[in-house]
């Protein structure tokens, strides 16, 4: 299912329908940030000082850009993420959805799956790398 048409701009729970999700932790330490992108175009951006600990909104110098064009059998969802709303150096990197079906079933799909049931906070669950941009 993909949410209904919402506009931009930021909203909260955006993980309890279809929604993307990115999470990224610099090296060292335990605090990492989570960017929620749904297909409504609504988005959010947290920072954590460790797994679920220390929640606050992230800034970001404006909004991402997220875009959802459906075929007749396939979506595809476009989403860019302001590079000033991004850590500063080299972050290990979760890669995450939510998706919602008919009839409110729900699967998450992640990278890594470090136990039984999903959760996506766990950094054993970050393991691409995003390394930082160079400077142009």
């Amino acid at each position: 299912m993909v949410p209904p048409f919402a506009g931009k701009g930021r909203a909260d729970e955006l993980w309890r329908t279809t929604c993307f999700e990115l999470f990224l932790k610099p090296d060292g330490g335990d605090a990492y940030c989570e960017f929620n992108l749904s297909p409504s175009e609504r988005w959010a951006a947290y920072d954590f000082s460790s797994p679920r600990e220390g929640m606050k909104d992230r800034s970001s110098p404006r909004e991402p850009e997220c875009t959802m064009r459906q075929g007749s059998s396939f979506a595809i969802f476009d989403a860019a993420i302001p590079a000033g709303a991004l850590p500063a150096g080299d972050c290990f990197a979760g890669i995450t959805c939510v998706l919602e079906e008919e009839g409110g079933i729900k699967s998450f799909w992640a990278l890594a799956h470090s136990q039984d049931e999903p959760d996506f906070h766990d950094h054993a669950c970050f393991t691409a790398r995003l390394v930082a941009p160079t400077p142009a």
